[in-house]
């Protein structure tokens, strides 16, 4: 069987799924290898935590430029850890961790510098911060995607960024023309 690779792909969490966390999320795929696969809900913001406030954590002051966003739950894994999945422009000046260019569209970047930049208005011209991220095991993911538990779609600017995080599940949804209300929780075999 070929080795499927959702590396820039979106998964959509089908309903019924059974882990609360993931119900009507939407993950932006960072990297899917034989090896497992990791990527970032970009559509749950963590409840009253913006970037002002995770840089204030950090001891990183604001300059002039700084924009404020949202900060979201990328996923269960390492959940302090920070994750910035941004536009294709952008690059990190660390030496040891560069950025991951996943494709042409998206870039991720986990070091501080990035959020150096951000707080100085320097950053990617687009970005979403997620703290934690979601990680699945060789063949993990391909097994629940096999069981029903997620559709995939090609990602783009317009969603992973400028959309509602509310409206996000049902955009990724309507790409692959499903009526989100047309889903039913209950899962079947004809």
């Amino acid at each position: 069987m070929e080795q499927m690779d959702l590396s820039g792909k979106l998964l959509i969490a089908m309903p019924g799924m059974g882990d609360p966390r993931f119900e009507k999320s939407v993950i932006y795929m960072c990297a899917h290898t034989p090896e497992g696969a990791m990527g970032l809900i970009i559509n749950k913001p963590a409840p009253d935590l913006r970037l002002k406030d995770l840089l204030t954590q950090l001891g990183i002051k604001q300059g002039d430029g700084a924009r404020d966003i949202r900060v979201h739950f990328g996923g269960p894994v390492e959940h302090g850890r920070g994750f910035v999945l941004h536009s294709p422009e952008y690059r990190s000046r660390s030496d040891t961790v560069p950025t991951l260019e996943v494709d042409d569209a998206f870039g991720m970047t986990a070091t501080l510098d990035v959020l150096e930049d951000m707080a100085h208005g320097r950053g990617p011209a687009q970005s979403l911060l997620a703290l934690g991220y979601s990680g699945w095991g060789p063949g993990q993911l391909e097994g629940e995607i096999k069981e029903n538990g997620w559709l995939t779609c090609n990602a783009s600017p317009e969603i992973v960024f400028a959309a509602k995080n509310t409206s996000k599940w049902g955009q990724a949804l309507k790409t692959l023309g499903v009526d989100p209300l047309s889903l039913s929780a209950a899962a079947g075999r004809a």
